[in-house]
């Protein structure tokens, strides 16, 4: 694959959490969420994006979120459960981006707040429509997400390098 070929990359945040008596990062989904992730994955095929490869955080509510989600797309991507994205920044977050293989065109990311929106923020240099604005107001809630156009390879991905091209959130 050229380094022109443009380039999609999705946050997904995590569907409604529960909170048991646990560690926060064995918290398993509410049933709001178990009832949400399915809807945030018919509205993923709904895109039309193939996704060549799906990171997930290894947090018990990011894996229930991808594992109800995944049954909605057409194809099951190649799945990578990466501890790194679990309370990950921006700045960290876009590390694990930059790593990603050449050969992958579409990345899915499956995260949680403040990341996935700080990310989302971050790297969107610019926005078609009214996604942005709608993205900020919404404040990226659970089940949402962001779909960002980028150009150059994955080891080019930066701040403002990004076109928001879609936001999408169950709770409209």
């Amino acid at each position: 694959m050229s380094v022109d070929t443009p380039r999609r990359i999705v946050l997904l945040r995590h569907a409604k959490a529960d909170w048991p008596q646990t560690s926060d990062h064995e918290r398993p989904l509410a049933e709001r969420g178990r009832t949400d992730a399915p809807v945030a994955g018919r509205r993923l095929a709904d895109t039309g994006i193939a996704f060549d490869l799906a990171l997930c955080s290894t947090a018990v509510r990011t894996r229930e979120t991808w594992k109800l989600a995944v049954q909605e797309l057409p194809e099951r991507p190649r799945t990578v459960y990466e501890e790194r994205i679990y309370e990950a920044s921006p700045g960290e977050l876009i590390a694990v981006i930059n790593e990603t293989p050449e050969d992958v065109r579409d990345l899915l990311l499956i995260g949680h707040n403040p990341g996935m929106h700080g990310l989302a923020d971050v790297l969107a240099g610019d926005s078609e429509g009214d996604s942005l604005v709608r993205m900020n107001r919404a404040g990226f809630p659970t089940s949402a997400f962001a779909v960002l156009t980028v150009n150059g390879s994955w080891k080019s991905v930066e701040p403002g390098v990004a076109t928001l091209v879609d936001f999408w959130t169950p709770r409209a």
